[in-house]
């Protein structure tokens, strides 16, 4: 049986040369992510933000839901893959991350697809089911503490056949060690167990970056 390849700098950077479509404005607003200290932890890997666009286009997704926003690489990666009249909600607590990541929107010519909503992700949410929202895609990358509970609310929000992508399901691997008790690990932990016994869903787990977990609705 074939084993999980051990991806070293020397064949990420076979990968990148071979399959990653940089641009200017993509490099341009890592390289401004990259002067956030918390920067190589949050920022997802270029080749993850192609994977999120394939998938939008994929899915032929118009509504897309980002929980945690940051710096808005993985925003402008979606939005840019969404048709031009598409919608992009994304939340993060503080509005200062999406805001590095505005003028690179806006550089990309998809500013007006791209709706930030700053505070609390599960106000957020809640004001999202009241007003009667409905995505074709959802993908998170949030607080792993709040993890299932982005999970269900965004399944509800989620049109049946729609896609969840949730991010940094392996953890650094600490999920599969049972001596690490965090409670970012034990919540991350915690939303595979419910992944892996949901009816209400098909999943799959990419060992790729730090694990991505596909779920689509049934």
């Amino acid at each position: 049986m074939a084993q999980q390849i051990n991806a070293n700098q020397e064949l990420l950077d076979y990968v990148r040369a071979t399959s990653l479509r940089d641009d200017e404005v993509l490099a341009g607003l890592r390289a401004e992510t990259a002067t956030v200290p918390a920067a190589r932890v949050m920022q997802v890997m270029p080749e993850e933000g192609q994977l999120l666009a394939l998938l939008v286009g994929l899915t032929g997704a118009r509504a897309v839901l980002e929980i945690g926003t940051f710096t808005g690489y993985s925003t402008l990666c979606m939005a840019r893959a969404l048709p031009a009249d598409g919608r992009l909600v994304t939340c993060d607590l503080a509005a200062k991350w999406p805001d590095m990541g505005r003028p690179f929107w806006q550089e990309a010519g998809v500013a007006d697809r791209i709706e930030v909503r700053a505070g609390d992700a599960r106000a957020t949410l809640a004001a999202l089911r009241e007003e009667g929202a409905e995505f074709d895609f959802v993908f998170i990358d949030a607080d792993k503490s709040g993890y299932l509970h982005y999970y269900e609310e965004s399944l509800s929000l989620l049109r049946p056949g729609g896609l969840i992508v949730v991010d940094n399901t392996l953890f650094f691997g600490r999920v599969a060690d049972p001596a690490v008790t965090d409670i970012d690990t034990v919540a991350v932990r915690a939303l595979n167990t419910r992944l892996h016994t949901d009816e209400r869903v098909e999943i799959c787990l990419l060992p790729m970056a730090d694990g991505i977990t596909l779920v689509r609705k049934k």
